[in-house]
């Protein structure tokens, strides 16, 4: 049965369309555009639905109407965000929808800071949507300085893609988002391409891209310099592509963390290559929680052609990862598995002289570990580069006497 919720939605959605439908076969000058529309008819621009480009009035129902207008629309509707910058609260943008949609964001949209308004929840979410665009000029600005501080228990994160097949995110701009930048979950066939991440590198939880339970998923071409990981890949995460990414500031890019919740599921299929990394206090690295509560596994992971430049710790495996510091005095019960990973032609500059650390369990040593043409040194003066290896068993190749320590 419908919740009210629902029913009010429909019909929102429904009255909106009437308006435009009704208006398309009213008398109007040839080549005239129906209310709420801009040059083309499958186009919802939120201006002429109310928003106001001020950065200030609140536009959260101008932003929402334009979206469930384009959703039940078929075709290929799009939904215009001009130039300019507009205010909202959270946005449901939810499916499915009866044609393909895109998002055109050539202004900027502004993340309210009346927390309680998300209700512990995200401010812009694309649920259960089939072949969808979100690309532009423009920026998804979550403002979140101004909460980073506060003691609120759940902050919400800026772009999530929840149960989305065939998804692109390109050319857009994301700054200071309250919590992770852009989040995929449960997802199928999404590429996030040329796109900007920026945030200060002291600010929280940041992640630019965080990638979990999701398959077929591609992150290219991008800049992403946040207070965290710039990409990291949680459990289940299955056929991912990350390439071309200028990593910094931030702690890298991450698979992980693995162990922390209860039945995760495995990540297989990783390559992360062409990228650049500086002034972060990780590289690629891998993460795993000393105390687990089930068992998964870490596999088929290549990290190649990698260029670090004063990195901390560039090439890692940690698998008593514990930044709550709840295991420290717990014996831990390690069932994660990490195997077959290869770190092939990384090279550059260590900010500290552990450019390797591969710190595997005792319980499960990590296996099938390679490291080929991994030339890392110390930027600094005693030239004192080393690894730190732990229970990792493979073979190195290739690369600096000082770093081949499996």
């Amino acid at each position: 049965m419908a919740t009210m919720d629902n029913v009010a939605v429909v019909v929102r959605a429904l009255s909106i369309l009437a308006v435009v439908c009704g208006a398309a076969h009213a008398k109007r000058p040839a080549g005239g555009a129906a209310p709420g529309t801009t040059g083309h008819p499958a186009t919802f621009d939120v201006v002429e639905l109310g928003a106001t480009a001020d950065g200030k009035t609140d536009s959260t129902k101008a932003v929402q109407d334009a979206w469930e207008a384009a959703c039940g629309m078929a075709g290929e509707p799009t939904v215009l965000i001009p130039e300019g910058e507009f205010l909202t609260g959270p946005l449901n943008f939810t499916g499915p929808c009866k044609g393909h949609v895109t998002v055109q964001l050539d202004g900027t949209l502004l993340g309210s800071n009346d927390l309680p308004k998300y209700n512990q929840g995200n401010w812009i979410e694309i649920l259960k949507v089939d072949n969808v665009v979100v690309n532009g000029s423009g920026t998804i600005d979550g403002q979140g300085a101004d909460v980073w501080s506060d003691n609120y228990t759940v902050l919400p994160n800026s772009l999530v893609l929840d149960f989305v097949n065939n998804g692109t995110v390109s050319g857009i701009k994301l700054v200071n988002a309250k919590f992770f930048h852009i989040n995929v979950y449960k997802s199928t066939g999404i590429t996030i391409k040329n796109v900007t991440i920026t945030a200060v590198a002291d600010s929280p939880n940041t992640d630019g891209v965080h990638i979990g339970d999701s398959t077929d998923i591609t992150v290219a071409n991008s800049s992403i310099g946040t207070g965290d990981d710039c990409i990291s890949i949680g459990p289940g995460s299955d056929h991912i592509a990350v390439q071309g990414i200028s990593c910094g500031p931030g702690q890298g890019i991450s698979i992980g963390c693995l162990g922390r919740f209860k039945d995760e599921q495995d990540v297989t299929d990783v390559t992360v290559r062409d990228c650049v990394i500086h002034n972060t206090t990780n590289g690629v690295r891998i993460k795993s929680y000393e105390d687990v509560l089930s068992p998964i596994t870490a596999s088929k992971v290549v990290f190649e052609n990698i260029r670090m430049e004063g990195v901390a710790n560039p090439v890692i495996v940690d698998q008593k990862y514990c930044p709550e510091k709840t295991c420290i005095d717990k014996k831990g019960n390690n069932t994660v598995t990490i195997k077959d990973v290869t770190f092939r032609n990384i090279t550059g500059t260590s900010s500290t002289p552990e450019a390797v650390s591969l710190l595997c369990s005792d319980q499960l040593p990590c296996s099938g570990m390679e490291l080929l043409d991994v030339n890392v040194e110390y930027a600094g003066n005693d030239n004192k580069t080393m690894a730190v290896c732990a229970n990792a068993q493979g073979t190195s190749k290739g690369s600096l006497e000082a770093l081949a320590c499996l």
